[in-house]
């Protein structure tokens, strides 16, 4: 019986975190975007007679609107990906306490220098991570 409650469980927590998902990642860009081509259409294209006459409606002004801005965040993507990307990587593994625990560990255990009590502590402290019950280690 309890493996059934933890099994709907999870079955419902997983369902949470896909409407999570599908809400933030997709829907909630979908709308952002569409609220994001409104306003620009009402506060620059309808304000200025000039611009108004090229862009007679809406439609035409979010058709043109996304075939440049599409390719522009593509672009910028692209480019954040080449250059930042590994930037933002390197200062959060800098930043990754854990993580350096466990690969310092790693590299000891792969040169056999880790003693017993090492691997002793090292069992204890993944352990406790995957039982929630993680508190930050005191420094090497």
């Amino acid at each position: 019986m309890a493996s059934v409650r933890k099994r709907d469980s999870n079955w419902f927590r997983r369902r949470w975190l896909d409407f999570r998902n599908g809400h933030s990642i997709y829907l909630i860009f979908i709308m952002t975007f569409a609220n994001f081509v409104t306003i620009q259409y009402s506060l620059l294209i309808d304000k200025i007679p000039a611009v108004n006459s090229v862009f007679n409606n809406i439609w035409t002004f979010a058709i043109i609107f996304i075939a440049a801005y599409v390719p522009l965040g593509m672009v910028i993507g692209y480019w954040h990906r080449k250059s930042q990307w590994k930037v933002e990587q390197e200062a959060m593994f800098r930043e990754n306490v854990v993580g350096a625990r466990i690969w310092l560990f790693t590299i000891k255990l792969i040169e056999g220098k880790v003693s017993e009590e090492e691997k002793k502590n090292m069992i204890d402290f993944l352990s406790t991570i995957i039982s929630k019950k993680y508190v930050a280690p005191p420094n090497p």
